[in-house]
């Protein structure tokens, strides 16, 4: 059965006592288009009351913001945004999905800037052709002024987008990439009208035009480019059913809309429907594809009283179920917030690159003054001086370098979500690419965390009512092995008083006048006894500990898992609380060497301190109470979907479904990512260190800085898009 993450785990962190709720808005800014834009937005709205961050999804166009205290407007934040030159409106989730086409008023824009472009080309080239000396003056200032006519009007509708986001800008007393590119077309404009009333033979209107359409044309790309990149979180949202099919009191049924199902409506679902909201079955049985949440292929049967989740779809039916919860508060819902957290957060590559961003931006202007005060400076005119630094310009442009590891971040969030693994911490990605070490825990990682008890005459029904008592105050598994047991034998648990859960121990409590405890060898005193024969034990008062041996089946991709990583050159190890004869079991059929039995929860940190001290990097993987410290001890840590609570909180990603070699996967494409990352920060410096000096020495022009400026930004995404490339990351 394909597990999924417990719904009360992937909600918001609940605040602690006194401490005031967290709330989050999530608001389209659509004329982001750099690192400098990113950096305002996100100053702008820290500084506001109660906000405590604000994240920009650069290649979405979407920032999140986080206040503390009361619910808060979203006007305050669209004003604020506003003042600083941003046009931001609420995130509508139904249309959340692009298109991945070019926006159709940029289409118009750049077909009007090519028609011109075309147009100005031809008179252009009978000017420039050999007869040119044999053209009367009057002729050729006759086709300058007609170029005049089509370029001035093309070039106020064609550069409208630019032109807006640059004057916005200034007004708000800063500057974007807009600014120096605006400046650049409207010189390059200017000096050709000037040239054209002088009755000169050096204009300029073909460049111009040509510049802005192969402006718009690159925008254009990028806009798909990021488009293909989307959020994952984003996507995840817009396979959400819009309408659902409630059963009223009166037997009536009638479509609804999702946002009114409230948790208690009664809903029908036909075999080929996308469930609306999370609920449990009431009525019927069902197979259900829950790939979009758990990225297994393989279908699930339910049956009355299991849980189901929005996102998945019925492959049988029809069958009836009670929504639990609102669609806002789905388990769809809170992986996509995960997710969220995790395209947007700031690791070290992204602060990087925003550090070099924003050194970056005051230099364009520098730069431009610079070079054309030079190229005067060395008599060449101030006509070449003007277009050097028109060129100039255009080239410094850093938005690939504020692109760079973003877009590697969202597109690898995307395909770790396609695998069954949810990000959940911000530079995660990073600190999973330096791993040389993982280590497992057994129970629920190794193996599929539900075990059996093996029904023995020396546990009584006395014994094994209040060890059931004892054992459903817990999510172990071992607990619920004893609570099923229980239930199978017909044995109706006695629940003692007082019951206290040891972390990596057991349980205690009180029944009947005497102490009880149910856990290890160690923690029941049967210290004396064959400790191995049995990884739980039950103690009533001063009666003999009883064991209560226990069988779990390994998770079926366990062993070539381990080989997988053993290839790629992982030290593996194995830091388990069970008893030493099922830990060694274990590591031998799955060819681990090295593992270490009985292990509690300080002896566990300890191990992996000792290992990172000795220059390890290790990655934890574990799921019990007990791995929780260890989670949060390692380098970086992983927990199955069917972890505990605070394992989970611990973890800093998640992997669903049976298999273990989400594990495999998460190393490889943090790897791979990391590949990108770097490749990116290459081809964005790359690009900087080759065109600005050659700018700068005039070997550029406007126009080829317009071509270089745009590749460079559609470079970078391409290249983190070829992480979204399939390729076989672990033997199947």
């Amino acid at each position: 059965m394909a597990h999924a993450l417990n719904l009360d785990i992937a909600a918001p962190i609940a605040p602690t006592a006194g401490a005031a709720p967290v709330h989050e808005v999530v608001l389209v800014v659509d004329n982001m288009h750099c690192g400098n834009c990113m950096r305002t937005v996100e100053q702008a709205l820290e500084r506001l009351p109660h906000v405590e961050s604000a994240r920009v999804n650069l290649s979405a166009k979407r920032v999140s913001i986080r206040t503390r205290g009361a619910a808060s407007a979203i006007e305050p934040f669209i004003v604020t945004l506003a003042d600083k030159g941003f046009q931001a409106k609420p995130l509508v989730e139904a249309a959340a999905q692009r298109t991945g086409m070019f926006d159709a008023n940029l289409l118009r824009r750049l077909g009007v800037a090519g028609f011109a472009a075309a147009n100005i080309m031809l008179m252009s080239v009978a000017v420039w052709s050999g007869h040119a000396g044999d053209m009367p003056a009057s002729l050729q200032t006759l086709f300058h002024w007609l170029s005049a006519l089509i370029a001035v009007p093309a070039i106020a509708y064609a550069g409208t987008p630019f032109f807006a986001s640059a004057r916005q800008a200034l007004a708000a007393g800063r500057l974007n990439m807009d600014v120096p590119i605006s400046l650049g077309v409207l010189l390059a404009t200017a000096m050709s009208l000037f040239q054209t009333v002088r009755g000169s033979e050096q204009v300029y209107f073909d460049a111009a035009v040509t510049l802005l359409f192969f402006l718009l044309a690159g925008r254009g790309l990028d806009q798909a480019m990021r488009a293909r990149a989307a959020s994952a979180a984003e996507n995840l949202l817009g396979r959400r059913a819009s309408t659902a099919t409630a059963k009223f009191a009166d037997g009536s049924i009638r479509p609804v809309d999702v946002s009114a199902i409230v948790p208690g409506m009664r809903l029908v679902v036909a075999a080929g429907d996308e469930l609306p909201v999370d609920g449990r079955l009431v009525a019927g049985g069902a197979s259900l594809d829950e790939g979009i949440i758990t990225g297994e292929s393989k279908p699930r049967q339910v049956g009355v009283s299991d849980i189901v989740h929005a996102g998945t779809i019925a492959l049988s039916g029809p069958f009836e179920i009670e929504a639990i919860a609102v669609a806002d508060n789905s388990l769809l819902r809170e992986i996509a917030r995960l997710m969220q957290t995790a395209e947007q957060a700031r690791g070290r590559y992204v602060r990087l690159a925003d550090r070099a961003a924003r050194l970056y931006a005051p230099m364009v202007h520098i730069l431009g003054a610079a070079t054309f005060i030079w190229w005067l400076l060395a008599g060449a005119g101030w006509e070449a001086a003007l277009t050097s630094a028109i060129a100039v310009l255009i080239i410094t442009c850093p938005c690939a370098l504020a692109l760079a590891v973003p877009a590697v971040q969202v597109v690898a969030t995307s395909r770790l979500f396609r695998n069954g693994i949810v990000l959940k911490t911000a530079d995660a990605l990073e600190r999973l690419a330096e791993i040389d070490t993982v280590v497992l825990d057994k129970t629920g990682t190794l193996t599929l965390g539900r075990p059996e008890l093996l029904e023995t005459a020396a546990i009584t029904d006395a014994d094994l009512a209040c060890a059931a008592g004892l054992a459903v105050q817990s999510r172990h598994p071992y607990a619920k092995a004893i609570v099923g047991a229980a239930q199978r034998r017909d044995v109706k648990s006695r629940v003692p008083e007082d019951v206290i859960e040891h972390a990596g121990a057991g349980l205690e409590g009180h029944s009947g006048g005497d102490a009880v405890r149910l856990g290890s060898a160690m923690f029941c005193d049967a210290v004396d006894r064959d400790t191995d024969r049995a990884p739980l034990w039950f103690r009533c008062g001063n009666q003999p500990a009883v064991a209560l041996p226990m069988t779990d089946q390994l998770r079926s991709d366990a062993s070539a898992t381990i080989r997988a990583l053993q290839a790629n050159g992982y030290a593996i190890e194995i830091l388990s609380g069970d008893n030493a004869q099922e830990v060694s079991t274990a590591a031998r059929t799955t060819g681990i060497a090295q593992w270490l039995a009985a292990q509690r929860p300080e002896q566990k940190i300890a191990r992996i301190d000792a290992l990172q001290s000795a220059g390890h990097r290790v990655l934890m993987v574990g799921d019990g109470l007990n791995d929780a410290p260890a989670l949060s001890a390692g380098h970086a840590s992983l927990s199955p979907s069917t972890a505990t609570d605070i394992s989970q909180m611990a973890a800093d990603a998640v992997f669903q479904g049976e298999r273990l070699a989400p594990i495999v996967t998460s190393l490889a494409i943090a790897k791979m990512a990391r590949r990108r990352s770097l490749q990116n920060f290459a081809i964005a410096l790359g690009y900087n260190v080759l065109f600005v000096p050659l700018a700068m020495a005039g070997h550029v022009t406007p126009l080829i800085a317009a071509v270089a400026m745009s590749a460079s930004s559609i470079a970078v995404t391409l290249n983190a898009l070829r992480m979204s490339i399939k390729t076989q990351e672990v033997p199947s």
